[in-house]
């Protein structure tokens, strides 16, 4: 995308998301014109039964598992944590590219990653079908939905799920709420269902001239279940496209109004 300008110039848009993905996609909200408002609403805490966790993970690498199926750098965070090494007899899958980033990062070999669609219902569409069969490890958040689990299981596959670590909901401050609630905030980022849920519980109703971004269709879904109203879907499930939806919807904003 040709940047002409600063097309979010006056823009104040909710990251609700810290650490380095934060800063990533506030600096590209800047790049742009706009003013990003970082207000982490979920963070990550260890799984509440560590020791059923520690279980899976040692039967992993005592090679019981044919698969690792891997969907958010935060369970890349808790095998590098666990100092876990997978033996070379698992493949490994990965939810995404940023997920397979982070695996490679963190010096785990991924096998696979679905091409047309970064969601568990994507990659238990496009798994392999040389790959029916074994047992599998999803290590995920306690909240996760069964879409894998189940998916893989109608495969033909033997899938486990293991609590990897736990979502818990992070209060916004009341000086963000109180911009979000005047609209001072323009625009406001869902990166997922768990964070979609939170600004459900903590800023609806959102003013109607705010605008919501969801990071791809299914988090979108999950952001309308929760009870908001999504106005922009970014194709894939990345920082750079969900930020772009966001602009190419703020040039045709202001085309409409020079027209």
């Amino acid at each position: 995308m040709q940047r002409a300008g600063k097309p979010l110039d006056g823009w104040r848009v909710l990251v609700p998301r810290g650490g380095k993905w934060g800063d990533s996609v506030a600096a590209t909200l800047r790049s742009y014109g706009a003013v990003p408002v970082i207000a982490p609403m979920i963070n990550f805490a260890s799984a509440e039964n560590p020791r059923t966790l520690s279980d899976s993970l040692k039967r992993l690498e005592r090679g019981d598992f044919d698969w690792l199926v891997i969907t958010s750098a935060t369970t890349v965070d808790v095998l590098m944590s666990q100092q876990v090494t997978v033996p070379s007899t698992t493949r490994i899958a990965a939810v995404g590219e940023t997920t397979s980033a982070a695996l490679a990062l963190a010096g785990y070999q991924v096998d696979f990653v679905p091409e047309s669609d970064n969601s568990a219902r994507g990659l238990v569409k496009e798994w392999p079908a040389s790959a029916i069969g074994g047992r599998v490890l999803i290590p995920q958040s306690d909240i996760a939905e069964p879409t894998l689990v189940a998916g893989l299981t109608a495969l033909g596959l033997e899938a486990e799920f293991v609590a990897a670590y736990r979502t818990v909901g992070v209060p916004v401050s009341e000086h963000v709420a109180a911009d979000v609630a005047s609209g001072r905030i323009r625009a406001v980022l869902i990166t997922s269902g768990s964070v979609a849920r939170q600004v459900q519980a903590q800023l609806a109703p959102l003013p109607d001239d705010t605008i919501v971004a969801a990071i791809g269709p299914r988090t979108a879904f999950d952001a309308r279940a929760a009870g908001i109203t999504v106005h922009l879907i970014a194709e894939s499930r990345s920082a750079l496209s969900l930020v772009e939806t966001l602009v190419e919807h703020a040039l045709a904003e202001r085309t409409a109004t020079h027209e």
